[in-house]
């Protein structure tokens, strides 16, 4: 597969994450969860998670529909994708030494969730991090 091909990959995974955020109350409890919270956490909860949906929608749009413009030698698609790699690290580094072990250690299912984010954060961060060291080379 080539580069352009994994970038529009990603830029799928992406906006299926970002859809996948509207079960989230739901399969979460969130309803719940929430309302033991002060309307002010409550409120800066629900704006955060809206706004990484729209970062998904935006990086996934980016990743999907300007795949060239990405690729082109430019200073702008270097720095865009230099940014794209290192959000994605951190995200990365986050599943592993951020989240506790405990929340998923243990049951089957946050198990295999926490393996496929992982992979998917994996994915992400070489698939930006290919495009970045192929516009530096």
């Amino acid at each position: 597969m080539s580069l352009a091909l994994h970038l529009k990959v990603v830029g799928l995974l992406m906006l299926a994450l970002a859809a996948a955020h509207f079960t989230f109350p739901r399969r979460f409890n969130w309803a719940s969860e929430l309302r033991r919270l002060s309307p002010l956490n409550r409120q800066i909860f629900i704006v955060h998670d809206l706004f990484i949906v729209l970062m998904l929608v935006m990086m996934g749009l980016l990743s999907l529909w300007q795949t060239a413009a990405l690729l082109e030698p430019t200073a702008l698609g270097r720095v865009m994708l230099a940014g794209l790699t290192l959000f994605w690290a951190v995200r990365l580094f986050v599943q592993f030494f951020v989240y506790d072990a405990s929340l998923w250690r243990g049951n089957r299912f946050r198990t295999v969730m926490h393996g496929l984010f992982a992979g998917m954060w994996t994915y992400y961060t070489a698939v930006f991090a290919c495009g970045w060291w192929w516009q530096m080379h």
